[in-house]
């Protein structure tokens, strides 16, 4: 009789082993974690020189001035590329680093003249960006030390390019020599 209880046991425990077997499928189990990604944007903006490989400092810019023509018409640069990347709207503004030109290479015993930058340096902006030349900057307009606009309106983008191009116009009050001035863009975000 043991042996009968036995065999039947385990006879049951295989029959439900087999039912469990081809009994109806149970769903997987599933478990979940989950997280924020915060951005954390700050203001950014950069203006660089196009010529120079993304470099803050461009090229020098010499213009010549070889004959008479050139002391009455004035001589210009060709186009000096700029590109601004940002991501706010912005401006542009110029600004050169004195009032007056740097005097070298004069004749022995040359006086520096004081050539003013303003009325004799001047530019013109010629506009790739979504903005818009500022004042009289779409011609030729006369840079001095003060900063000012020289392109307002622009959009925001990471590739916006806009040239300047230099007219100089000294007369013939001025000694020949070397004359220099630095002349600063500020790009600006609104």
């Amino acid at each position: 009789m043991k042996k009968i209880i036995i065999l039947s046991a385990a006879l049951l425990g295989f029959n439900l082993a087999s039912n469990a077997q081809t009994g109806p499928v149970t769903a997987a189990q599933t478990a979940t974690a989950n997280q924020n990604v915060v951005l954390s944007l700050n203001n950014a903006i950069a203006i660089t020189f196009v010529s120079t490989g993304a470099s803050y400092t461009g090229s020098d810019v010499t213009l010549t001035f070889n004959n008479v023509a050139d002391y009455q018409n004035g001589v210009t640069s060709a186009p000096q590329h700029l590109f601004v990347q940002s991501n706010r709207p912005f401006k542009v503004s110029a600004n050169t680093t004195g009032t007056t030109f740097a005097f070298t290479n004069g004749a022995a015993g040359q006086v520096d003249p004081g050539m003013p930058v303003h009325n004799v340096l001047n530019a013109k902006v010629s506009n790739a960006t979504s903005g818009s030349p500022a004042g009289s900057f779409g011609s030729f307009a006369s840079l001095e030390n003060g900063s000012q606009d020289i392109l307002t309106g622009c959009s925001n983008g990471g590739n916006e390019h806009f040239d300047v191009t230099y007219k100089a116009t000294p007369g013939f009050l001025y000694p020949g020599g070397t004359y220099t001035t630095n002349v600063v863009y500020t790009a600006t975000q609104n």
